[in-house]
């Protein structure tokens, strides 16, 4: 174990309550993975939990999908949504709660929106499943709260130093706790026993060229910029974007669409 590990390692051994993953994020996980179950075990986790039912329907009836007919059951809405992609929306709303109580509500929403756009980059590029690509892009950030529930006084200095002089976060996070984000959110989808490519993409999302997974890292970097609000034309490392050899034709109009589609899902899973 190198000394950098060690450090992390240290950090998390100190960090009494890393928190579990939630129940219900659990038990749908299972089911996916279970060959014997399929969407009829999905809906009954989701419609056992009022909060994921009710708020995936607002979302299923939004103009996020824009279907001609309402939707009014749980059962319905996974046959049109499929399991994926009601996966994505269960980890989303399952998450929102610890993202905003040891985060900020902030941290939620701009991985709502990073997810989006690594949805959509997907699709386009037609490199990694565009399911997948969500969920990468949703984790991504994950690590920033045990940051900020180390010290929120101090993180949140460290987050005003980003927006003010456009400063590294990595760099920052590393000066003021000793490690980055990036390493301990990876730590966190390892204890969760999230898939490996998962890991990689939250460790590796600021720096996609040293993955073994370029592609899938890469799609969560852009996404990542695309949708950063401090800033209207999206600013791409052109070495990194040279290596992925990725081409992002008119990055504008793609970021006012993800904004406009993530504005959406913002609205129809927040709590009322």
């Amino acid at each position: 174990m190198d000394n950098k590990t060690e450090t992390i390692q240290t950090y998390l051994d100190e960090f009494k309550e890393i928190p579990p993953m939630p129940n219900v994020m659990v038990k749908a996980l299972e089911v996916i993975k279970n060959p014997h179950t399929g969407l009829k075990e999905l809906a009954n986790i989701m419609s056992a939990d009022q909060a994921i039912s009710t708020k995936t329907l607002s979302l299923v009836n939004s103009a996020f999908y824009g279907f001609r007919q309402q939707v009014t059951s749980i059962n319905k809405a996974l046959v049109i949504l499929g399991m994926m992609k009601a996966k994505n929306i269960i980890m989303s709303l399952a998450l929102r709660q610890m993202m905003v109580s040891q985060g900020s509500r902030e941290l939620w929403e701009h991985s709502i929106r990073c997810a989006i756009a690594a949805e959509h980059l997907a699709s386009e590029l037609k490199v990694i499943n565009p399911d997948d690509a969500f969920i990468m892009g949703f984790l991504h950030d994950i690590g920033k709260i045990l940051l900020n529930a180390k010290d929120p006084a101090k993180y949140s200095k460290v987050r005003f130093m980003v927006q003010q002089e456009d400063a590294e976060i990595c760099a920052l996070e590393t000066e003021h706790f000793g490690t980055d984000h990036c390493m301990l959110g990876s730590m966190i989808s390892k204890k969760w026993q999230l898939p490996v490519i998962l890991t990689n993409c939250i460790k590796y999302h600021h720096q996609p060229t040293l993955s073994s997974l370029p592609a899938a890292c890469g799609i969560v970097y852009v996404a990542d910029r695309l949708v950063q609000l401090n800033s209207q034309d999206p600013v791409f490392n052109p070495e990194i974007m040279e290596r992925l050899d990725f081409r992002i034709n008119d990055p504008k109009t793609i970021r006012e669409h993800v904004l406009n589609k993530a504005n959406v899902f913002i609205k129809e899973m927040s709590p009322n």
